[in-house]
């Protein structure tokens, strides 16, 4: 399997990123880590391997970038009106440096979006705002209103609410989703998404199936015993997904 290190200044976030590329060709999946997790963590956690058949076939190439969630969302030390606008600095590194040099690499993949817990929300979030842009979604184990409590997780934003997070939050924004033309690249996106039965956020996920199922989207939603929400279980549902 072709293993391949990028680490460049990004004058998006204005510091070093680094990301590692598995495969050689096929569809182009940018992979988002967990919350405030690393670029490395998928192949740690065993989620590489979950892909190899795949990756070694040619059918898909991970891009699995770094975090920047201890800067944005997760930036307690920053106010909260401005850990969104954060976000957004993200946001254009990857579509403004990471998805160019995955097409100059690879011209002729198309390109997905996956990512578990926190960054099923990134795989999520990226894809619907841009839906033009993508073929495919692989949510895992995701939450997608992150100014909602559900258990151990907390409002990100400590009550602040504007449009950058409204704009943010795909449980927030896609239920008012009314452009004709929005509403048809949404449809053109193939979304799986999956969370475990007794995870805390499964009725956000339920929430958010309803409302894609509504809107026309190719939904698959699958739903697994117990919470799920760990490496294990993810790496039975690349296997299952991918």
């Amino acid at each position: 399997m072709l293993r391949v290190y990028h680490r460049w200044f990004s004058p998006s976030v204005d510091r070093d990123m680094e990301l590692l590329v598995f495969g050689h060709g096929g569809a182009r999946v940018l992979v988002f880590p967990t919350r405030c997790g690393r670029f490395y963590d998928f192949e740690n956690f065993g989620l590489v391997e979950s892909c190899r058949a795949a990756i070694e076939d040619g059918r898909i190439q991970l891009w699995c970038v770094d975090s920047f969630d201890g800067q944005s969302v997760y930036a307690r030390w920053l106010p909260p009106a401005d850990r969104m606008p954060a976000h957004a600095r993200f946001e254009r590194y990857v579509l403004d440096e990471v998805i160019p040099l995955s097409a100059e690499r690879n011209p002729g993949g198309g390109l997905w979006t996956m990512g578990c817990s926190l960054g099923a929300w990134h795989a999520v979030n990226l894809a619907a705002r841009h839906p033009q842009r993508f073929r495919r979604v692989i949510a895992l184990s995701g939450r997608y209103d992150l100014t909602r409590c559900f258990g151990r997780y907390r409002d990100l934003f400590d009550g602040w609410y504007d449009d950058t997070i409204y704009f943010n939050l795909p449980s927030h924004y896609l239920p008012r989703l009314d452009s004709p033309d929005l509403i048809a690249d949404l449809r053109h996106l193939r979304i799986d998404l999956a969370c475990g039965k007794t995870d805390v956020i499964a009725s956000n996920n339920h929430e958010l199936a309803d409302c894609l199922r509504s809107k026309g989207a190719d939904l698959a939603f699958h739903q697994w015993d117990g919470e799920a929400h760990k490496a294990d279980a993810w790496r039975n549902m690349v296997s299952a997904y991918v």
